[in-house]
């Protein structure tokens, strides 16, 4: 039990395929998980009008704070699931991040410099507040069947179909699959059911978790930041990562050493010192006072100032399905990658993965793809799994030197990063979450123009503030679930020679100068980011990452990119 969160029990209800044995019950899609990744995949499919069948072998949302950071693509995608405003504002906004060797801070980082986004780099909010926004949107959608202490004991898979065996307090039972989306989390059950495995390696390190309750706030009001330390004086030759969380609660993170003792180390008694260690030092930096100096005013709370929330010891892996498709079954999060929690890339990879699957699984369901178009989803989002593992990896080598010329070389560049920017670059606590841009994908279609920027085919469109009918919104928020022609002032002419081609959304610099925009530029910053010039046309796929993009579109250019990003051409 929790002291700042009430663990909410969902109703178990009898199936009704227990009723009839004998029949064959078949589903289009059943979603194996009811964490993050199956929730937001069943919305997504739930949301284009697809019935979708969800098993969870719980009756609970996750047990502990677990995943945490939320990036602004992953709230993005949360707006378009119904759940962004909820987790926004339950969750700590920041931006800032803060790196410290031993006693001296040797870089920092804004993962937001520019103004005008709706969402900010980071949200920090434990995954049960996420999961509980997500259930609860389910729960609203009617097309989503969401079965509470439904255990997977079995799955066959064939050609054309997955057929699952589903455990019960009132008896098995049997369904068949057209299609199965597997997301029961990084030891999964399902996978090692049909036999299948991860590549890659376990790293040689032990790392606690605690979430702390602070009594009183531990910064001034409405400061968040992420702080990491290597070296620091109250954990020597190890790193410390902290973070505040909702509710008062603060995530730090301690490298504890291979050799450590996981069952001793989660002990209240050798905890509460560390963390009593920790907090003097957690103080923000003043331009005249050195951390030795801050520590001295400020030694550590005395144990009664925070208490335990909740504790855990883990190790971590790098590693990934060599195929995330094997036929009709799919898998997402961390049943087919898993990297280590320095980055955020856990979660936040596995809500993109939804993302990019539930639209390309609607469009070979309703016969507007052929299933190669789910080739694109193991491609595309092994690609990400790739970078995310990249990343991973050097920050984990960085944190925990494998050798003693490894540990010098981190060291230097620890002591060289305080005076010089070329030896910052190279400090690593921790690459974080980013989305990917998938640039090399196949159902991209070239660019035959020059533009600048980073908004080229296959990257995530960037949110902008528009105007619609005189009320200020956000570009992403007009956009998702279809196909649609972005478009800067077109001319009349071009318009209604589009208009059986693709849904068109117009955008024009103010509403006198284009009477008939949809969307207004309010502050200039869609023209900026997408480079528009008149008659500059972006097309976007169903999860808002750009296809294509013409200076001049026509029916013709477009309707083929259309083909393309469907995996027909």
């Amino acid at each position: 039990m929790l002291s700042t969160y009430t663990y909410p029990r969902y109703t178990y209800r009898r199936p009704p395929e227990l009723d009839a044995p004998r029949a064959v019950h078949r589903h289009p899609v059943v979603v194996v998980g009811a964490g993050p990744v199956g929730l937001a995949t069943a919305i997504d499919l739930a949301q284009q009008g697809q019935r979708v069948l969800l098993l969870d072998d719980d009756d609970t949302v996750s047990i502990g704070s677990r995943g945490l950071c939320w990036a602004k693509r992953t709230l993005e995608i949360l707006d378009r699931l119904g759940c962004g405003d909820a987790v926004v504002a339950k969750g700590v906004q920041w931006n800032v991040g803060r790196t410290f060797h031993r006693e001296q801070e040797v870089f920092n980082f804004n993962l937001l410099p520019e103004p005008d986004h709706r969402r900010p780099g980071m949200v920090n909010l434990q995954q049960y507040y996420v999961e509980q926004f997500l259930v609860e949107r389910a729960m609203a959608l009617p097309l989503i069947d969401l079965r509470w202490k439904s255990r997977v004991t079995q799955v066959q898979r064939s050609d054309t179909s997955a057929m699952l065996t589903v455990q019960t307090t009132d008896g098995d039972y049997t369904v068949q699959a057209d299609w199965l989306v597997v997301a029961d989390g990084a030891r999964s059950p399902v996978r090692r059911m049909l036999g299948l495995d991860m590549e890659g390696q376990v790293f040689k390190d032990r790392f606690l978790i605690a979430d702390v309750v602070m009594k009183e706030p531990l910064f001034a009001e409405g400061a968040a930041e992420r702080w990491f330390w290597f070296d620091p004086p109250f954990h020597p030759g190890q790193s410390v990562l902290l973070h505040r969380e909702a509710d008062n609660v603060w995530r730090i993170d301690f490298q504890l050493g291979w050799d450590a003792d996981p069952e001793l180390e989660k002990q209240p008694e050798k905890v509460i010192p560390r963390i009593q260690a920790m907090l003097g030092h957690a103080r923000r930096p003043q331009a005249s006072a050195s951390a030795s100096a801050l520590a001295h005013e400020n030694p550590g709370p005395a144990a009664d100032a925070f208490e335990l929330e909740w504790v855990s010891v883990y190790t971590f892996q790098c590693r990934r399905m060599k195929q995330l498709r094997h036929g009709r079954v799919l898998f997402a999060g961390d049943a087919a990658h898993q990297v280590s929690p320095f980055g955020a890339r856990g979660a936040n990879s596995g809500i993109q993965d939804a993302d990019n699957l539930a639209w390309k699984l609607k469009a070979v369901i309703d016969g507007l793809a052929p299933q190669a178009l789910l080739d694109s989803y193991d491609a595309e989002r092994g690609a990400a799994a790739d970078e995310n593992l990249m990343n991973s990896t050097r920050s984990t080598d960085f944190l925990t030197p494998k050798s003693q010329v490894s540990r010098d070389f981190r060291n230097a560049v620890l002591t060289l990063a305080r005076e010089h920017s070329f030896a910052r670059a190279l400090v690593n606590s921790g690459r974080l979450s980013v989305p990917t841009h998938a640039v090399d994908s196949a159902l991209n279609t070239a660019d035959e123009d020059r533009f600048a920027g980073t908004q080229h085919p296959g990257s995530p469109l960037a949110d902008a503030p528009v105007q619609q009918g005189g009320r200020a919104g956000w570009l992403l928020q007009h956009l998702g679930q279809r196909f649609q022609l972005l478009w800067y002032r077109p001319g009349d002419e071009e318009r209604a020679a589009m208009n059986d081609v693709v849904p068109t959304l117009v955008v024009g610099d103010t509403a006198a100068e284009h009477e008939d925009a949809a969307l207004i530029d309010s502050h200039g910053r869609v023209r900026e980011r997408l480079d528009l010039q008149p008659g500059t046309a972006y097309l976007l796929r169903p999860d808002q990452h750009v296809a294509a993009r013409w200076r001049s579109p026509t029916p013709a250019k477009v309707r083929a990119a259309i083909h393309r990003a469907l995996a027909r051409h």
